[in-house]
């Protein structure tokens, strides 16, 4: 099955490839290598959730919003390969940043929101190394931000 029957199969939508909200390129293609840029907890162009794992925020509210950083990171990744995410040779790291509260310590549990998706949508191609990182603050203080390196078929 291929990844947009699959997506489709999920009844996931990709949203439009979000522009940059600063000075640098939402992805990048080098060689055999497509790089993605942190994405946000976007859903219908809005920043989903907001605030610290923590404090008011539980790891069930982290793992969707890692979820939805996902579904954009594979929206920018279709922008980068031309709309043909087939393209797509394998996932290769993904970096979890998670802003939390003081002591909160499940930062790997909350990136598997992320990890959970992109192994259900892309199959074999889909596993991959990372990092699940601790942040005290994201930008527009956005939850979660997941980027990724991506190798192509």
């Amino acid at each position: 099955m291929g990844i947009a029957e699959k997506l489709s199969q999920m009844g996931i939508v990709l949203p439009q490839a979000a522009p940059p909200a600063a000075n640098y390129l939402p992805w990048r293609r080098h060689g055999e290598l497509l790089l993605i840029s942190g994405q946000l907890p976007m859903k219908e162009g809005k920043l989903a959730l907001t605030g610290k794992l923590g404090a008011g925020l539980d790891v069930a509210a982290g793992q969707e919003a890692a979820r939805l950083c996902a579904i954009n990171v594979l929206a920018q990744a279709k922008a980068g390969l031309d709309g043909d995410l087939e393209r797509l040779g394998a996932l290769l790291r993904i970096t979890g940043y998670v802003a939390s509260a003081p002591g909160f310590s499940e930062q790997h549990l909350v990136i598997n929101g992320a990890s959970d998706l992109f192994a259900e949508v892309l199959g074999k191609r889909g596993a991959h190394s990372r990092a699940a990182v601790g942040v005290a603050s994201l930008p527009l203080d956005a939850a979660v931000e997941v980027d990724a390196i991506i190798a192509l078929a």
